[in-house]
């Protein structure tokens, strides 16, 4: 027809059900309206632009698709029950596609409204859909295979935006994914803000899991992503909200990023890696030879998406999150050379090379992160019941005033102890053949003791912060004597101050900049408590099952038999096909009205609807568990001489003085200190730089 594609917009799905299906479709529907509204103020938007943005749904397998998803589909007319196909002339068929123009709008509640409705809620215009039904599931990349290959290389869009059912992206993030693409021609893929659905009345945070997950997402949209932005390279566009220019992507980025679907033998290290594929993908669209692309965050283009409610399934994500994020990070290391050879400016190149710097510090200390929390707790611990022991241990004797639980410190501090490293090694066994959900009440036990070690943590902190400011008030009732000069003289205290001045303060500071600070206030304590639980818990599970290169959707599955379409010669010679109509003997309105009682009926019942869990099944290869235990073995090894040196009674006393703070405790925190404020520097930054964009998008 010879129209031009601005957008085209794929949502993958699974098995998500009719309620996640619609929170998304309905939310992609109000962006389609913004951009025809003619409120967008983009140059090109108008009445008439949903006809250059098309809308893919992609399914991964006929049969696992949800059977309700289906009945909203029919009802907006982008699918048919009984037309689908097996075989054309005895070929197989892989998809089955339908194209529709809908104006059918089904919400979250599963209420219909069509585009001639005066109640409807809200703008709604035409939506041009395909319904592409894979016929055998093959996981979400192979999806995107499908979008970019079979649907991208006929309409030639100039922006592909990728969504996950279940993620509900906000009525202007297109708009403003958009703008950004359109502000730099240079920019070859974008991300939003991914947030935490919090539900009405932010009612989900009862639940400190989504609590742990809101303040970890709003961190780092408010200090990670901006300071990659700034630098131009993102380390991961998250699959479940982005967008990325298509010509950049053809080429060398596509093809890495499908090598994620093949299986890849016995390289561990590349199946681990492709657990992260878009993080591939990003770093082939930087280092492109023949251009200048660079990866932007877009702070206005915001989506929910409904995040982990059970310790289990959080296990499981972060498998997939940590392992892959590692094996990709440890590629684009071993590829920095490749910054030199990219079509890049020089000042750019450079930029590039200093965040090459900073991810390597950041995964040096990933590595040793078991090791580190360990020691930070064994430092603030370190007490011991008589002199005699405390010059053994090179820690403090307890004393009245200085150790809180006198004259029990020494007891206190070697039981803590005591449970800190038989609760790890406990994780380490779990960790080693179990299923999270097989184990799911021992994790939850585990993490609950990992809390409490933490609130004796946090405590000792703040027992230790108190005592030097009162010894300093008591010394400065005696005489002159700064602040400033304190804190040099009395590194134990400059050290807690810097650690609190670079976490917590940093926090709050930053998210009241960014004008977004009730994360802080809501959901600050609950992360705080769980984050041993991230090291010993989530990274030990990671580690250990670094054999498990799998999704948790794994498994070509049969689905009902199709019947099937055959050609033959009419007395012309022209081949014509035949198709059975469905065996039912209903017509296409007679059908239509069937789904849409069905779904009438479920919006009536949606109260009574019951979470069934999903069983899944995975396969272990030997190659890869061998590579598994020497990856965690030197893991353990190299993180236990960390802990064997800095603990070692003959080391400190050779790199420290009778009475001064160990050394490695300060090297901790102050690197600590520097990585918030390299963060906290490009976070401000960023902002500054975004208040400009908007300065100037008000003015034209």
């Amino acid at each position: 027809m010879g129209r031009k594609t601005k957008i085209a917009v794929v949502c993958t799905m699974y098995a998500e059900d009719d309620i996640l299906f619609s929170k998304t479709m309905s939310a992609v529907m109000d962006n389609v309206a913004f951009l025809c509204n003619g409120n967008s103020n983009g140059k090109g938007w108008g009445p008439d632009s949903w006809k250059e943005i098309v809308v893919v749904v992609v399914s991964d397998g006929r049969s696992k698709v949800h059977p309700k998803t289906l009945d909203v589909l029919s009802v907006m007319g982008c699918y048919m029950d009984g037309l689908p196909r097996a075989s054309v002339n005895d070929k197989p068929v892989t998809g089955h596609i339908f194209e529709f123009t809908t104006q059918v709008r089904v919400n979250s509640h599963l209420v219909t409204r069509f585009g001639d409705d005066p109640n409807k809620d809200g703008p709604s215009c035409p939506m041009q859909t395909i319904f592409l039904l894979k016929e055998k599931n093959a996981k979400k990349i192979n999806s995107h295979r499908w979008f970019f290959k079979a649907v991208c290389d006929q309409l030639d869009p100039e922006i592909c935006i990728l969504i996950d059912v279940g993620t509900k992206p906000t009525e202007r993030s297109f708009y403003h994914l958009y703008r950004a693409f359109e502000r730099n021609p240079n920019v070859a893929g974008a991300c939003g803000e991914i947030a935490a659905e919090l539900g009405p009345w932010m009612k989900n945070l009862l639940n400190p899991l989504v609590a742990v997950q809101n303040f970890e997402y709003k961190m780092s949209n408010i200090l990670d992503k901006p300071l990659e932005s700034m630098f131009g390279y993102i380390s991961v566009l998250p699959g479940a909200f982005s967008a990325y220019r298509f010509k950049a992507l053809q080429g060398k980025p596509l093809d890495m990023y499908f090598k994620g679907e093949n299986p890849h033998g016995t390289n561990v290290s590349e199946a681990n890696m492709y657990l992260a594929e878009d993080r591939i993908l990003c770093f082939e669209l930087v280092m492109r030879s023949d251009a200048q692309y660079v990866l932007k965050y877009v702070k206005l283009a915001k989506a929910e998406t409904d995040v982990p409610s059970e310790f289990h399934d959080l296990i499981k994500q972060r498998r997939r999150w940590l392992n892959g994020s590692f094996f990709a990070t440890v590629h684009a290391l071993f590829n920095t050379s490749r910054i030199f050879s990219s079509g890049h400016s020089f000042g750019r190149k450079v930029l590039l090379f200093i965040e090459a710097i900073y991810n390597s510090i950041n995964l040096l200390f990933s590595w040793f992160n078991i090791g580190n929390m360990y020691l930070s707790f064994y430092f603030l611990f370190n007490i011991a019941g008589t002199d005699s022991l405390a010059a053994c241990t090179v820690g403090i004797t307890s004393a009245a005033g200085i150790d809180p639980f006198y004259p029990y410190g020494g007891a206190v501090s070697a039981v803590l102890r005591s449970i800190y490293l038989g609760s790890l090694m406990s994780m380490v066994i779990a960790s080693l053949g179990n299923r999270p959900e097989a184990i799911k009440t021992m994790h939850i036990v585990f993490a609950v003791v990992f809390a409490l070690l933490m609130v004796f943590m946090l405590f000792m902190g703040f027992w230790t912060i108190t005592n030097d400011i009162e010894q300093y008030i008591s010394v400065t009732k005696e005489k002159s004597y700064g602040l400033f000069k304190y804190m040099r003289d009395v590194p134990n205290f400059s050290n807690l101050v810097v650690s609190v001045l670079s976490t917590y303060v940093l926090y709050a500071g930053a998210s009241i900049l960014h004008m977004d600070p009730w994360h802080t206030v809501t959901c600050m304590v609950q992360y705080l408590l769980m984050i041993p639980s991230f090291a010993n818990i989530l990274m030990v599970y990671a580690f250990c099952n670094i054999h498990d290169v799998s999704w948790g959707t794994k498994g070509i599955t049969s689905a009902s038999v199709l019947p099937a379409v055959s050609a033959a010669k009419n007395e012309k010679g022209e081949a014509v096909a035949t198709v059975e109509l469905p065996a039912q003997n209903k017509d296409s309105d007679e059908w239509y009205a069937n789904a849409l009682h069905k779904l009438n009926h479920e919006a009536a019942h949606l109260h009574d609807r019951k979470i069934e869990a999903s069983k899944e099944v995975t396969t272990d290869d030997d190659f890869f568990k061998q590579f598994r235990t020497f990856v965690v073995l030197f893991w353990f090894f190299s993180n236990f001489m960390l802990v064997f040196v800095f603990t070692n009674t003959w080391v400190i006393t050779k790199i420290s003085g009778a009475g001064t703070v160990n050394p490695y405790l300060s090297f901790l925190l102050w690197s600590v200190a520097a990585l918030s404020f390299i963060r906290f520097t490009a976070s401000t930054a960023y902002l500054l730089e975004w208040c400009y964009e908007q300065m100037e998008d008000m003015r034209h």
